[in-house]
């Protein structure tokens, strides 16, 4: 049987869900009980590596190159040739603290391999849930923020591993959108887990984003709509507990990732 590279969904071209057996694997033992860290980084450090790797390959432009190597030298004009990432492109890593700041500085340094330093920047937002009385998650509310310059034709990257309400992404893209100079060339969400609410809010909000994830959790939906394929029946889909919690999840990874849990 021929391996799946995507999960087959009706969320629309915008949304890439990876179907990859070893990353699958690794996702659970991360959301395991039993994981904890160094364990818990060094995971997620391959998942991201991964996941940033799939979407430079898949959405940045592409160029033709030829270089000698060291073997040229014994076979003058044999030189390599192939494709490769076209280094006149700029790219933005937001590191949404907490639980994106490490995804967000592993994202950045792989962003260096491809693209010279000068066109490579990250930038930090601190954002927090707002919850009411329910503990119901109401919105974002962000604390502090160092955004390095304008994001004018560049590839803005949001590395957040958990796609739960999308309040947060939904806000983060309006800042940049609204208060920095651009237009960016594309807005990309990176997430190791989503939910179907989470697509629905920031598709919604901003339907030009690109959204890379690794699983899709709505593990509260029936039984029906979980045998159908992911975004037959978008709206009676859930993946979200009553406090916005994501199932079956992995719990709170900003506090898991940091070992505080406040």
């Amino acid at each position: 049987m021929p391996f799946q590279q995507e999960l087959t969904h009706h969320y629309g071209p915008q949304v890439h869900i990876i179907d990859s057996p070893f990353l699958n694997g690794l996702l659970a033992r991360l959301c395991s009980p039993e994981s904890f860290q160094p364990e818990i980084n060094r995971i997620v450090e391959v998942l991201y590596t991964h996941l940033i790797s799939i979407t430079v390959n898949n959405e940045f432009t592409i160029e033709k190159f030829e270089e000698p190597t060291r073997m040229t030298a014994l076979h003058p004009g044999k030189k390599l040739q192939g494709t490769r990432i076209a280094a006149s492109q700029k790219a933005v890593s937001v590191n949404l603290a907490r639980a994106g700041t490490y995804p967000s500085h592993i994202c950045y340094n792989f962003l260096h391999y491809s693209l010279p330093a000068p066109s490579v920047r990250q930038d930090h937002i601190f954002a927090a849930r707002v919850t009411n009385s329910k503990e119901a998650v109401t919105g974002a509310e962000f604390g502090g923020m160092k955004i390095g310059g304008d994001v004018q034709d560049a590839h803005v990257i949001f590395p957040d591993p958990m796609g739960a309400t999308g309040n947060t992404m939904v806000t983060a893209i309006d800042h940049y959108k609204t208060h920095i100079p651009g237009p960016a060339k594309k807005f990309i969400a990176l997430n190791l887990i989503v939910t179907p609410e989470y697509l629905k809010n920031l598709l919604k909000a901003h339907p030009d984003v690109v959204i890379y994830a690794l699983r899709l959790d709505r593990g509260l939906s029936p039984q029906a709509v979980l045998e159908a394929t992911p975004g037959q029946f978008w709206d009676q889909e859930r993946g979200l507990n009553d406090k916005q919690y994501i199932v079956p999840g992995g719990g709170g990874f900003g506090e898991i990732m940091n070992n505080s849990f406040v």
